[in-house]
């Protein structure tokens, strides 16, 4: 079941790679021509959605264990880079968009504000108090593993861009990275059972998301503990629930994610005997409520607009697992034909007009529309 090192830092360099082509380019959705794809009016929008955020300091919703009264503070005292966007992680995955769209699209209209704000929240002084803080006492469990994941990826985007800004940023974000590591290199050895769960502390999206920081950074540590953790959670698993979902708030599919991460870990024939054996009914299109599209009735309520996350991260999910399967497995068809109803659903609610949603959902739009289209 293990392969050479060497072809296991390939097969994830591709993983990081494909995605990042795969966003340049126009994906036909349906015989009718429809199409989901990321232009520069549509990053447009999405920048602007983040830029509203990134510096809103209220409403915020901290994660905050304060040890003495001195720490009764403010979110931008506590969190100089990354105080907006309601709450801590979405204001980090709020920073890793505009770079991604900043990469992508260098002549958008809002090229020269989004750098303006990233010069001014990832600055040196400001990382390093967000690592300080994570260093204090009872601090351990600070956003595990969700913020880990999502800061991991904004490393991992800036990483080896030669852009000017992108050096210093990269540069500043290291010591966070570095201390956000050591946290996964420490805590994934005491954590006996995995959390499938549908939002933040989601064991299987903690690990997709390392696994692919380690792959762009070159850490084979980490990248050998992850493989070895995500084989003993999840290698035995089978005939899922997956009737069960979704849950009432969840913005993950708890074994959609994990077939994500499965598919990063194991070889193309290992990963297609065991997706079908984890989910065996796909290819004859069940279960019916993991393949269509969840139903939000409220938008403007934090936990019912998770919904519209889930649809996204299902479309992302859908489209990178069919798209490690066989061109000749009947369940590629299937999952791909869901993504794109998953897609088109929640890509017309990113821009609610409701900030409950609009803090984040456009990160997951654009990770999404990130991913391969398979054919």
């Amino acid at each position: 079941m293990y392969k050479p090192r060497t072809v296991i830092l390939t097969t994830l360099l591709l993983s990081i790679f494909i995605p990042f082509q795969a966003m340049t380019q126009t994906t036909d959705t349906d015989s009718a021509g429809d199409t989901l794809s990321l232009d520069e009016s549509q990053a447009s929008r999405f920048a602007r959605l983040a830029l509203k955020c990134i510096k809103k300091e209220y409403p915020n919703k901290l994660d905050h264990v304060m040890n003495d009264r001195g720490e009764v503070q403010s979110p931008r005292s506590l969190h100089p880079a990354f105080y907006g966007c309601f709450d801590w992680h979405s204001a980090v995955h709020g920073h890793w968009m505009l770079v991604r769209l900043l990469r992508l699209f260098p002549r958008l209209p809002e090229a020269s504000e989004i750098r303006a704000a990233l010069n001014d929240n990832l600055s040196e002084k400001n990382l390093l108090a967000e690592t300080a803080y994570l260093g204090r006492p009872n601090r351990q469990s600070f956003e595990r593993t969700y913020g880990w994941a999502w800061f991991l990826k904004l490393a991992e985007e800036i990483h080896g861009w030669e852009d000017g800004d992108a050096k210093r940023w990269s540069e500043n974000l290291r010591p966070l990275a570095d201390a956000l590591v050591a946290r996964y290199i420490n805590f994934l050895p005491k954590q006996t059972y995995p959390i499938r769960t549908g939002v933040h502390p989601n064991t299987a999206f903690g690990l997709a998301f390392a696994m692919d920081y380690a792959a762009a950074a070159g850490n084979r540590q980490l990248g050998d503990l992850i493989k070895e953790r995500s084989l003993t959670y999840f290698s035995s698993d089978a005939d899922y629930p997956a009737a069960w979902e979704p849950g009432g708030e969840d913005f993950f599919s708890p074994s959609l994610m994990e077939a994500d991460l499965m598919r990063r870990v194991m070889t193309p024939a290992e990963f297609g005997k065991w997706f079908h054996r984890f989910l065996p009914g796909i290819a004859k299109g069940e279960p019916k409520s993991l393949l269509h599209p969840a139903t939000v009735t409220d938008r403007s309520d934090p936990k019912i607009v998770h919904l519209d996350g889930l649809n996204l991260s299902r479309a992302w999910c859908m489209r990178n697992v069919a798209s490690a399967l066989p061109a000749s497995d009947p369940a590629r068809k299937v999952l791909a034909a869901s993504a794109d109803a998953h897609a088109k659903d929640a890509l017309a609610n990113v821009a609610s007009g409701d900030y409950a949603g609009e803090h984040w959902l456009a990160s997951f739009a654009v990770y999404m529309l990130s991913t391969p289209v398979p054919h």
